[in-house]
């Protein structure tokens, strides 16, 4: 007789969002990572295995305090920021962290993605900076707690990367492909000459409409 692990969804979402990220250019090489919470237990990128080579088997269990209770393998070294996010953020199910190229850059410019194409409503009225703190560290997780609040569903990891939440780890994966698209347009427009950005009032309805628009579709 077999015994089902914990999380198996959460696990096979794992391994295969970080598959996703290399595909959709989120991330080079093993860089980011992803994680999924059910209850008080949070599945997350196994630490030192190519992305490629992730099985469900392989991602490992946490608790809500990033102490590892089921699985063979290391969490990822990023799971201090994960769990914290997870404190800070009831709502939020799924994390996605990478390093995109356009957003990447600007986190090395520590300017945050302003509002001028409409899709950033993804994540909030703009992608907000955290500012810069050892990969890794509880510290760097609590700035990014700060950045994102309750109104940001990613922030930038300045001289890093991005973090995109969600209600699970497919819809942070949505926000972090999005982040990347309006920083791609935002660097562009700004290189031929002053973008256009939205008013408040306008992002405010598309921020609601977007919200409604993933509640109906789940």
């Amino acid at each position: 007789m077999t015994t089902e692990r914990p999380l198996r969804a959460e696990r096979e979402d794992i391994s295969r969002i970080g598959r996703e990220m290399r595909e959709k250019g989120l991330t080079k090489g093993s860089g980011g990572n992803v994680s999924a919470r059910s209850g008080d237990r949070v599945a997350v990128s196994p630490s030192g295995i190519p992305y490629e080579d992730i099985t469900p088997e392989t991602v490992p269990i946490t608790d809500l305090n990033g102490t590892l209770r089921d699985g063979e393998r290391d969490p990822s070294s990023e799971t201090p920021m994960h769990v914290l996010i997870y404190a800070g953020r009831p709502d939020v199910g799924g994390i996605v962290h990478t390093h995109s190229p356009y957003a990447s850059t600007f986190a090395s410019l520590g300017e945050p993605i302003r509002a001028s194409h409409y899709l950033i409503a993804f994540a909030g009225k703009e992608v907000p900076v955290a500012g810069y703190e050892p990969p890794g560290t509880e510290a760097l997780g609590e700035l990014a707690v700060n950045a994102l609040g309750h109104d940001h569903d990613a922030c930038l990891l300045q001289n890093h990367g991005v973090i995109a939440v969600g209600e699970d780890a497919d819809a942070a994966l949505e926000t972090a492909e999005m982040v990347e698209f309006v920083a791609q347009i935002h660097y562009q427009a700004s290189a031929i000459g002053d973008p256009v950005i939205m008013a408040d009032d306008d992002l405010e309805y598309l921020v609601d409409m977007f919200g409604s628009y993933r509640q109906q579709s789940e």
